[in-house]
């Protein structure tokens, strides 16, 4: 691999770590300080606000990206995007503001829903400048603008725990102090270091061709924002925001062990669309990294739930661990589906395949909706968590079947290779010994003996990977 592929995932593996590492800190003090309904009731309002944004962006984040890697004119399509954020962040701020008023009762949410608000719309005002540093490939200048908002939410918290003083508010106003610094300091990196003359650009005509553009998208965009966060907006509007911080705890803790794929993920698109542009076509020997990830992911799913509950329970008193098993049962089962779908995605959005995206993620977004609101009254959080994993599912039968499809089909019998060997070596570990770390140990080298007997494990191959790659 090239020394600067290397450099930039090493960059953006420090950057993921710090926030990982902040935010895991972050997480557990929230989660074991406040009550299970005001923990609930907080990541209710950052579902919400998560998924708005997400959705205010209209894809042209990610259009953004490709056409700056493309070669396109950087300044001017930054500009643009600056326009749009600007006032699509304004006017859904203005919106939560009448909300407020026109629904006084419920002043405790909307309170929350104002003060985070701010901060995420300062996040969201950074966006167009991070986007060019990713288009650029500057993962060193993108890690610096993307961590500070968690050190200071991380260490503020650090000082309101020694003083006994979390609760609702102090934590917001924390949030708000750490991501408008990183607003800040995110500016003050770009002109520094950057220095494209971009500018609020209010070119009509550009601007309405750039959002044609990325109507595709804004239905992916859409789709997969839902998707992400749907779950947790309709357990705590249907069933408790206790019941949603148990669920969120363990779906938090999942994202947090996906972060090898928020290592790489960042790096694919931006890359797969340079190799692309010189090529002409998708290199097959570039899925030797996929099916690299597979057996990496699968190897973490297995841990995650082997360390679980005992794990779990220890650091939160019995709070949300047992509670949780059956959840991050099936969420394991997620991970490896969740790469594979990533890769295949960005091969399809770096071939311009948008309206391909567009229909796959509409499909997987009508059977996690469906599934969310049949299973979650049933069965509640396992429900919500059967229902992601038969949307990952679908989306990954999909992709497979449409984007370089030969070499995407042997893909998916890897994984399903993976899941296999990662289910014969837990359960066996599970039946034969009671010792946590004896059952860890012993899954963990069956999985790998299996996975190097049924060539899943294959060195001779890392080198094909090497030569596709740069």
């Amino acid at each position: 691999m090239a020394a600067h592929h290397i450099k930039n995932l090493s960059a953006n593996v420090v950057q993921l770590v710090i926030n990982q590492g902040f935010g895991l800190a972050i997480f557990y003090i929230l989660s074991t300080s406040l009550v299970k309904t005001d923990f609930g009731e907080l990541n209710w309002v950052l579902a919400i606000l998560f998924t708005a944004f997400n959705i205010l962006a209209c894809g042209i984040d990610q259009l953004v990206v490709k056409k700056i890697a493309q070669g396109n004119n950087a300044a001017k399509v930054t500009g643009l995007f600056i326009s749009h954020v600007v006032i699509s962040g304004f006017v859904f701020y203005g919106v939560l503001g009448l909300m407020w008023w026109l629904a006084p009762h419920q002043v405790q949410v909307f309170q929350l829903l104002m003060v985070v608000g701010a901060g995420k719309l300062m996040i969201y005002f950074a966006t167009p400048f991070k986007q060019l540093a990713s288009g650029r490939e500057q993962f060193g200048l993108l890690a610096k603008m993307s961590v500070l908002s968690n050190i200071i939410r991380g260490m503020g918290l650090v000082i309101l725990l020694l003083f006994h003083k979390i609760s609702l508010n102090t934590t917001a106003v924390i949030f708000l102090v750490g991501d408008g610094l990183e607003f800040i300091i995110t500016i003050y990196l770009f002109y520094r270091h950057l220095r494209v003359p971009v500018s609020l650009t209010l070119d009509a005509k550009s601007y309405f061709k750039l959002l044609k553009e990325a109507v595709p998208q804004i239905g992916v965009v859409l789709f997969t924002s839902a998707l992400a966060r749907f779950d947790w907006i309709f357990i705590g509007l249907f069933l408790s925001t206790a019941k949603l911080a148990e669920y969120s705890f363990a779906y938090k803790a999942f994202e947090i062990s996906t972060l090898p794929l928020l290592s790489v993920a960042p790096l694919l698109l931006p890359r797969f669309v340079s190799i692309i542009k010189e090529h002409g076509l998708f290199p097959s020997a570039l899925f030797q990294l996929l099916n690299v990830e597979l057996v990496g992911a699968t190897f973490i799913s297995l841990m995650l739930y082997l360390c679980w509950s005992p794990l779990v329970d220890w650091i939160t008193a019995g709070k949300y661990g047992t509670v949780n098993s059956a959840v991050i049962l099936v969420l394991s089962a997620c991970m490896p589906l969740m790469y594979f779908n990533n890769f295949l995605w960005s091969i399809g959005f770096a071939q311009g395949k948008m309206r391909l995206i567009f229909k796959v993620l509409a499909a997987t977004f009508l059977v996690n909706i469906i599934g969310d609101v049949v299973l979650i009254p049933l069965i509640g959080n396992v429900g919500a968590a059967i229902a992601y994993l038969a949307a990952m599912l679908t989306q990954a039968i999909l992709y497979f079947l449409n984007i370089e499809k030969q070499e995407a089909i042997k893909a998916a019998v890897n994984l399903l290779i993976c899941t296999i060997c990662a289910l014969a070596s837990g359960l066996t570990a599970l039946h034969v010994f009671n010792e946590m770390w004896i059952t860890i140990f012993f899954a963990c080298t069956w999985y790998l003996l299996l996975a190097l007997l049924f060539g899943q494990i294959d060195l001779k191959k890392i080198n094909k990977l090497r030569l596709a790659m740069g």
